[in-house]
């Protein structure tokens, strides 16, 4: 007789790929972009080159652009089906992660990549640091020291800005962060017009919906999103990408008179770094374990990234 025993491991929603196998699922898709983008488009203490955008991001840009005309297809199908043109709904991904970890280079590489696939020319990207509430703002509500936490958003502005865009609005306004000042710019802002593919980057783009005090639940930004991508990576390489981040900046936007942050710059590589581990371990790491990790398991798509950056493994749901 056969005993058939049952499998131990766990039942997932997620395909989990290791780099080469990734690397392999796009090994016939063009790679149009060149040293000297990657070299325009990589954030601050990113060592991302070409060859990893190769590995990582061309395979990604490839099944965005199956997705993407999948979605067209259904929404033609919605046309047919109610008789009527429904008009082109805008295709949104949102890209999460830790402060430090890359979805700043990660967002910026992708709207390259999909503005040169021909059905997505028109790709914009929008982060929510536009979104936070003004400094005055949050130091009257005392929360100053919790700035990138989900209630430093004014996140009915937010939740306005993404469905005005899918819904086909012909101009949007998002207001304008100033990383120097580290604030708003009053009177300032950028308008989004009707665009192909519309990318969302922030740190709490996939936090569920808020309870109402009645028990019902309301519109999450993520309930806008048709694709979502959380990057990842250990939180202590994350830490240390955050204090050589620091390290750099003390060097360079620090040095600014108008930094926010200039009373940094005249600190020694010792002051310099217990301050950074200091406003890491007191600010962004129980950000990241109290809003921003809990929220990979909802993503579409998760890059996980190893020490140095490249990323190692990714996990796609397939249900």
């Amino acid at each position: 007789m056969i005993v058939v025993v049952p499998s131990l491991v766990p039942a997932t929603p997620y395909v989990d790929l290791d780099r080469d196998a990734w690397t392999r699922l796009s090994a016939s898709t063009p790679l149009p972009l060149t040293d000297a983008d990657v070299d325009r488009l990589r954030g601050l203490g990113d060592p991302i080159d070409l060859a990893e955008v190769d590995a990582t991001y061309r395979p990604l840009s490839r099944l965005l652009d199956l997705y993407i005309q999948a979605t067209q297809g259904l929404h033609g199908a919605t046309s047919t089906f109610l008789h009527e043109d429904v008009g082109r709904t805008p295709y949104v991904i949102g890209v999460a992660g830790s402060v430090a970890v890359g979805k700043s280079t990660t967002a910026r590489i992708l709207r390259e990549l999909i503005a040169r696939w021909p059905a997505t020319p028109r790709v914009e990207l929008v982060t929510t640091d536009g979104f936070l509430h003004p400094n005055a703002e949050l130091e009257r509500r005392g929360l100053l020291q919790r700035k990138g936490f989900p209630e430093s958003y004014d996140r009915r502005a937010l939740l306005r800005f993404v469905s005005k865009v899918k819904a086909g609005r012909p101009e949007v306004a998002v207001p304008v962060y100033d990383h120097l000042t580290y604030d708003i710019v009053p009177g300032a802002e950028v308008v989004v017009r009707q665009p192909d593919v519309l990318i969302v980057e922030g740190l709490n783009v996939l936090q569920p919906a808020r309870p109402t005090l009645e028990g019902t639940s309301n519109l999450a930004l993520s309930d806008f999103f048709d694709f979502s991508i959380y990057v990842d990576a250990r939180t202590s390489d994350v830490k240390q990408w955050y204090v050589d981040r620091f390290l750099s900046l003390r060097r360079t936007a620090f040095a600014q008179p108008a930094s926010y942050f200039h009373r940094y710059a005249s600190l020694s590589d010792e002051e310099a770094i217990d301050r950074a581990e200091s406003i890491w371990d007191s600010i962004n790491a129980p950000n990241l374990e109290q809003n921003i990790l809990p929220t990979r398991s909802r993503a579409t798509l998760v890059l996980t990234k190893g020490p140095d950056h490249t990323v190692q493994r990714v996990r796609l749901r397939k249900i």
